[in-house]
């Protein structure tokens, strides 16, 4: 019996993405509102110990920005008296603190196009066609970007028999929400286990990426990456793990890093059952970021440490 049919912990949905940190949260706040038509819900500051026992820093005023796209949330964290390490120039995408946000469009010509219009880094050459000999991703394509704190971005468009079907009901609206968080990972098994042994999640599909097509996309020559892509039990917003075969993995995330940094992004993912899902990851040596289990009016969270940081959360909560 494996650990999965021990335990009835289940990730259910994912319910934010955290861009942690900005450096200025107006400057982001208006990039991702006219460059990616996301659209505000809240601007709320945080100051006190419960917030920053959560992300395991000193005490410190946080300015949390909640943006909307589609049925998906970002929310865009200044550290407002701590001053932010930013992204290594030099990053790369199989460096094991790349992660991305997949924003799924309804034509890649014209969200291209619009792109243009903004001062954003690319770092695909331009959109790349995944080429036919690849089943599970052909006909996909895709342009990966960096945002104005050099978080990675990326657009993605799926032909009709690709990717979820929300994704092909609303054609009026160019940019329509996100459709996963790519991280890149060590060692594919190990993360598995991670987040499906322990947390309940699904695998959705397998490919492997290489080739010229690959190398474009990722700005990095010989690039061939092993990709596992994964959804909670009620489906939506995903996760897709980047092994990096070519070249090998990069470097790893410095010890000394944390949640104030701007490389630093966390995944909010709402679990049927907190309690046990925190036994369960103590029990399997899981890294805790966060001091305390921290409660709230709002919303009761666990920050642990897998590649990143993973927020989870109660669902009873909402």
């Amino acid at each position: 019996m494996n650990i999965r049919d021990r335990t009835s912990v289940q990730v259910q949905r994912i319910r934010a993405i955290g861009l942690t940190t900005v450096i200025d949260a107006d400057r982001a706040q208006d990039f991702y509102t006219q460059a990616l038509l996301f659209k505000p819900v809240s601007d709320i500051t945080f100051a006190g110990t419960d917030y920053s026992d959560l992300e395991g820093v000193a005490s410190t005023k946080i300015r949390v920005v909640t943006l909307q796209l589609g049925n998906e949330f970002i929310q865009l964290m200044e550290y407002l008296d701590i001053e932010e390490k930013p992204i290594p120039q030099d990053s790369q995408s199989n460096d094991l603190w790349f992660q991305h946000l997949a924003i799924a469009v309804s034509d890649m010509d014209r969200a291209y196009a619009h792109l243009q219009s903004f001062p954003v880094e690319p770092i695909s050459v331009e959109p790349q066609t995944i080429p036919p000999d690849n089943e599970t991703s052909a006909g996909v394509r895709a342009y990966k970007f960096k945002g104005p704190d050099r978080h990675n971005l990326e657009l993605i468009w799926f032909p009709p028999n690709k990717g979820q079907s929300k994704w092909h009901q609303n054609r009026e609206c160019l940019f329509l929400g996100i459709d996963h968080s790519a991280i890149a990972v060590a060692n594919t098994e190990q993360s598995r286990h991670f987040y499906c042994d322990l947390l309940g999640m699904q695998i959705e599909s397998r490919s492997l990426n290489w080739r010229a097509t690959q190398t474009r996309l990722d700005n990095l020559p010989g690039a061939k990456v092993r990709i596992t892509d994964l959804r909670p039990t009620q489906g939506g917003l995903g996760i897709e793990l980047l092994d990096y075969l070519a070249p090998a993995n990069g470097r790893l995330m410095p010890s000394d890093w944390r949640s104030c940094n701007v490389a630093h992004i966390q995944i909010e993912l709402i679990v049927n059952d907190i309690q046990q899902a925190i036994d369960l990851l103590r029990q399997n040596g899981v890294q805790f970021v966060s001091t305390r289990l921290c409660n709230s009016q709002i919303v009761q969270v666990l920050t642990v440490k897998d590649v990143l940081s993973k927020i989870l959360t109660d669902t009873q909560c909402y």
